[in-house]
């Protein structure tokens, strides 16, 4: 398969610097910039990118145009970058054909994790470091990955804010998806101390880590509780 092509149309150099520079240390390498919605057509068209990142604010228009005449010949995901924050903003970018939508300031970081997401979507199932560079491994399993140190986690391209025993429990989990891991393990590789009555401690961390992962925490999907034996992870 050839190298997933990225459009980056946005008229803030710095910013398009950083997202590029962000794009090529995750493994791509095929990006074109554009600064306006007149320039990003055109490269749309001459390039034929695989994805394309979305200014809404650009000098000649609105990146919603744009979407919109993308969205006449040709499905390739959309992913917006806006300073506006308003939840309206949000449904109308998704309404219109987009595929994401991250609202400024971001990290760059967290946007070239999306890209890949929704690459992924798309079919291109084996890009970036994680299959490019030993030096920058990223461990994948369904919609999570989770870096080489063990420190930071993704859910669908987008960075989870955990505390370091909840990351700890995340790489737990990756390293061993649907398989039933004991509470004394999780314990002992987490905490690095016997599970001795620490039964409470494990039941907190996890429940907290289910508020920040699960689309409905009481009704968990991702983190199952295997009675009497421990934990189970399904990353579907």
């Amino acid at each position: 398969m050839d190298k997933p092509r990225i459009l980056i149309v946005d008229d803030e150099k710095d910013l398009c610097t950083l997202i590029k520079t962000a794009l090529i240390k995750e493994g791509f390498s095929e990006i074109r910039i554009a600064g306006t919605v007149n320039q990003g057509w055109n490269e749309f068209n001459d390039f034929h990118p695989n994805i394309v990142i979305l200014d809404v604010m650009l000098p000649d228009g609105e990146g919603y145009d744009l979407c919109k005449k993308i969205r006449e010949i040709s499905r390739v995901p959309v992913l917006f970058l806006s300073a506006k924050t308003e939840e309206v903003d949000k449904i109308l970018g998704l309404a219109i054909g987009g595929d994401d939508y991250i609202s400024k300031p971001f990290s760059p970081k967290e946007v070239a994790f999306r890209v890949k997401a929704q690459l992924r979507r798309a079919g291109y199932s084996t890009v970036g470091a994680s299959t490019s560079n030993k030096n920058e491994k990223v461990i994948s399993v369904g919609f999570f990955s989770i870096n080489q140190e063990e420190t930071e986690v993704m859910k669908d391209g987008k960075m989870l804010e955990l505390t370091a025993k909840e990351v700890g429990l995340m790489a737990c989990f990756m390293r061993n998806p649907n398989h039933i891991i004991s509470k004394e393990t999780l314990f002992n590789k987490v905490w690095g101390e016997e599970f001795y009555g620490a039964d409470n401690t494990l039941t907190v961390h996890i429940r907290r880590l289910r508020e920040k992962i699960e689309d409905t925490p009481s009704k968990p999907t991702y983190i199952i509780t295997v009675k009497g034996l421990g934990y189970r992870f399904i990353p579907k």
